[in-house]
């Protein structure tokens, strides 16, 4: 089975290496020393401080993990910037919708699925929105299934920031 290619922005991709180097660097080592100093302070089995840096030494090992998962198989998808005019939504672009049921306008921007983030305005090419999104122009009336019924979404701008 061949690995899932993980689509990142210039900009995910430096996000991601960075934080890569921090933790490899910087926070192994930190947490080394406070695992150290707790081991100096004799029995491990009541030590708090022991059991909070091993706690901290895993989560840290983990996202170290899933990052490298993350970038061993990336695609860089460099954004045409085009001066800023778009015909269409394309991965990377940045696009207002209307709800059509709720009257309610989105904005969102289109990125990979290990950069999305609904809360901050992010969604994956790979959701059923980004989906129904990419390759809609200006003014089209996109449509989702979900299991409330059909939800549509007019698009009413598309950009790049």
């Amino acid at each position: 089975m061949a690995d899932k290619k993980n689509y990142l922005t210039r900009e995910g991709l430096r996000k991601y290496e960075e934080e890569l180097h921090e933790l490899k660097s910087v926070r192994r080592k930190e947490i080394s020393q406070k695992i150290k100093e707790a081991r100096e302070q004799g029995d491990l089995s009541e030590n708090a401080e022991y059991d909070a840096a091993r706690d901290e030494q895993r989560d840290v090992e983990a996202r170290i993990e899933e990052l490298e998962n993350i970038l061993k198989d990336v695609e860089v998808v460099d954004v045409d910037q085009n001066g800023g005019k778009i015909s269409k939504v394309s991965f990377g672009c940045s696009v207002r919708v209307l709800d059509l049921e709720l009257q309610e306008e989105m904005t969102y921007t289109i990125k990979g699925a290990s950069e999305a983030d609904v809360l901050k305005g992010s969604i994956s090419n790979e959701s059923p929105l980004g989906m129904a999104l990419i390759g809609a122009k200006k003014g089209a009336t996109v449509e989702i299934e979900a299991p409330v019924g059909v939800l549509q979404y007019k698009v009413l701008d598309i950009w790049m920031d």
